[in-house]
């Protein structure tokens, strides 16, 4: 399983007007690309492959925040930001055992994030789509 390298400052939705985007509090400091759980107090922190309770994904932090402050996340849609030029279109990405990362193969407990999606520009650059599963259940 390798990381997914993630570029904080070029992280942003490409089709806004086809996202789900949704304002949370942040109990932590989040990073805008990091992947991020819901708490039972409704605020949301860095997400986990492998610690409990942080087993899950409820989208990705869409700007860089502090501990109380309001962030954007996306739940939903394509996201640019992070490098999955090496990965074959429409392959699987998932939440890393890195904490706040996203990685190539299942961590400790296999959380899919979304897949690998390739645009129509000349260069078929690819995004990462994001489908955040707010119904499942890791444990």
């Amino acid at each position: 399983m390798a990381d997914i390298t993630r570029t904080k400052a070029q992280v942003a939705v490409v089709f806004p007007q086809n996202a789900e985007i949704y304002d949370f509090i942040a109990t932590e400091a989040i990073e805008a690309g990091q992947p991020v759980y819901q708490l039972t107090t409704r605020k949301v922190g860095v997400a986990d492959a492998n610690a409990a309770g942080k087993q899950q994904v409820r989208g990705i932090a869409l700007k860089d925040v502090g501990a109380g402050q309001a962030v954007s996340v996306l739940k939903k849609g394509h996201v640019e930001g992070f490098d999955v030029s090496g990965l074959n279109g429409d392959a699987l990405v998932y939440l890393s055992d890195t904490a706040g990362e996203l990685a190539d193969a299942a961590g400790t407990l296999s959380v899919t994030v979304g897949r690998v999606f390739g645009l129509s520009d000349a260069n078929l650059t690819h995004v990462l789509y994001v489908d955040a599963d707010w119904i499942g259940t890791w444990a």
